[in-house]
């Protein structure tokens, strides 16, 4: 396990929207960490490591993606994605990046910092855009939030974060409490005693939904419907 990237063996990529991807013959499943905080190795990226462990010990990959502190553009609705699918037309940010490594995984987990009670916003531009830009590659994988906080706001935070999962079939993965951790710095983290061993009973819970997942046949789905609430 290195310190920033956890990697892991080259995986197929979904055939299918919705799919999750299997391993090549002989390969491993891998799980994608991402770290939505600017702080390279702050609250967000302890609690981030304290859950790859765990998947690690289980058997599955893992890498832990950080967003870094350059400017993330948020959505613009403009429509880009529709014409070239699987890709964000604003290339100058880590979208794009994020979006190639989802399509090799067959989990995530998405950590943030709270910031007035909601994630960073740069974790959520980058959601905002990924999921909508490629959500087939995300779709059907099982994932969780972490949320990293000095005292309070956590929830909302984590119900911001999972809503992009809901909305795309993604089994959220929980642990015996809320997915949070609390402190100033990483120390206080690490001696958050109750906060660490939600991160590893999260990690071993991650590890086993991306197997039963991963073994699971795709369902048929159902011909979906849109309307709005005027007509």
């Amino acid at each position: 396990m290195t310190k920033l990237a956890l990697t892991g063996g080259a995986l197929a990529a979904a055939a299918v929207a919705g799919e999750t991807p299997a391993a090549e013959p002989g390969g491993k499943l891998r799980v994608l960490l991402v770290n939505g905080s600017p702080h390279m190795e702050g609250c967000t990226y302890t609690a981030l490591n304290l859950v790859a462990q765990e998947i690690e010990a289980s058997g599955v990959e893992t890498e832990i993606f950080y967003l870094g502190t350059a400017p993330v553009q948020d959505c613009m609705a403009c429509g880009s994605c529709k014409k070239h699918p699987g890709r964000c037309i604003w290339d100058k940010d880590c979208v794009n990046e994020l979006i190639a490594k989802a399509r090799t995984v067959q989990g995530f987990v998405f950590g943030s910092p709270v910031y007035y009670g909601h994630p960073s916003g740069r974790l959520l531009s980058a959601m905002d855009r990924a999921f909508y830009a490629a959500g087939d590659v995300f779709a059907g994988k099982p994932a969780a939030a972490v949320a990293s906080s000095r005292r309070a706001g956590s929830l909302a935070t984590l119900d911001a974060i999972q809503k992009h999962f809901t909305i795309s079939q993604m089994p959220v993965v929980s642990s015996f409490y809320w997915n949070e951790v609390h402190g100033f710095g990483p120390a206080d983290v690490m001696a958050d005693e109750e906060g660490v061993s939600i991160m590893r009973q999260l990690g071993r819970n991650m590890a086993r939904a991306v197997r039963a997942y991963a073994a699971a046949p795709v369902p048929d789905p159902v011909e979906r419907k849109y309307t709005h609430f005027i007509r």
